[in-house]
C-alpha cells in the first residue's frame, strides 16, 4: 500500500511540474507534428500523441522537452508492448459501425469470438497470416477484401464475392493462390472496402480490428492473436 500511495504521489508530483506548454512547442518545433495530447507516461516519462495520415502515433519526453523518444516502451517482467496496448486504445473504432454487410463471412466452431480483417489476397504477410488463422477456432472472421498490393489483379477480389460460397473462394485466393472460377461482373463491395480502409487509416495488410474496437497494424502470432480474441470477448 505505501508503495502505492508513494507512485501516485510521485506520479501527481511529476504531472505538477511538467511544462505542458513547452512539451508541445518543442515537439511540434522538431517534428512538425501537431499534437494532440500530452499526459504523463511510463517510467516518469510524458505521452506526447499526434495524428498522421495512418492514425494517432505517440512519441515520449521528459518533463522539460529536453529530450525526445521515439519508439516503444516495454515491460520485461510481463513481456508486454506498453506502447503498442495504448495505440490500440487510441486508433480504436466501434466494431458495430463498420459495414459487415461488404466483408466475406467466414466462421469455424460456435464463432463467439469475433474480428473483421482488411487483406490482399496478394500480400505476402495476409497469406502467412492466413496459415495463422486456419489454427484458430470459434472465430467470426469478416473480411474486407482490400487489394492495394497488387491492383492489376482486384478482379480476383470481386470474383470473390461473386462465388456461390464466398468463405472457400476467398481461402483458397489467400491461402493456396488458387483463382476463383467466377466471373468478376457481379455486384460487389471491393471499390468501396478500398474507401473505407482509406477513411480509417487503414495502411498496412493486414489490418485486424477486434470486437472491442481495438486494431493491429501487421499480422499476429497466434498466441497473440488468440489473447487479443479473448481480451475483446470479454
Amino acid at each position: 500500500m505505501l508503495r502505492a500511495i508513494t507512485a501516485l504521489l510521485l506520479t501527481c508530483a511529476l504531472a505538477a511540474h511538467a511544462d505542458e506548454a513547452r512539451i508541445r512547442k518543442v515537439v511540434e518545433e522538431k517534428t512538425g507534428a501537431k499534437v494532440e495530447g500530452v499526459q504523463p507516461g511510463p517510467l516518469g516519462l510524458y505521452e506526447v500523441r499526434f495524428r498522421t495520415s495512418s492514425g494517432v502515433r505517440l512519441l515520449y519526453t521528459d518533463a522539460e522537452a529536453t529530450h525526445i523518444f521515439f519508439g516503444k516502451i516495454y515491460e520485461a517482467a510481463s513481456d508486454r508492448d506498453l506502447t503498442d496496448e495504448r495505440l490500440r486504445k487510441l486508433n480504436a473504432i466501434k466494431f458495430g459501425d463498420l459495414p459487415l454487410d461488404q466483408a466475406v463471412k467466414i466462421q469455424r466452431g460456435k464463432g463467439t469470438r469475433v474480428m473483421a480483417m482488411f487483406s490482399d489476397p496478394h500480400c505476402p504477410a495476409c497469406k502467412q497470416f492466413e496459415q495463422t488463422l486456419q489454427k484458430v477456432n470459434d472465430i467470426t472472421l469478416y473480411v474486407f477484401m482490400f487489394p492495394v498490393i497488387r491492383p492489376e489483379l482486384t478482379a480476383h477480389s470481386k470474383s470473390v464475392w461473386c462465388s456461390p460460397d464466398r468463405g472457400k473462394a476467398w481461402i483458397d485466393l489467400a491461402l493456396n493462390g488458387k483463382a476463383p472460377a467466377a466471373a468478376p461482373s457481379c455486384a460487389n463491395p471491393v471499390e468501396k472496402n478500398l474507401a473505407l480502409g482509406q477513411s480509417l487509416g487503414v495502411n498496412a495488410t493486414p489490418t485486424l480490428v477486434f470486437a472491442n474496437g481495438e486494431r493491429v497494424g501487421g499480422s499476429l502470432q497466434l498466441t497473440d492473436l488468440t489473447d487479443l480474441l479473448d481480451q475483446a470477448k470479454r
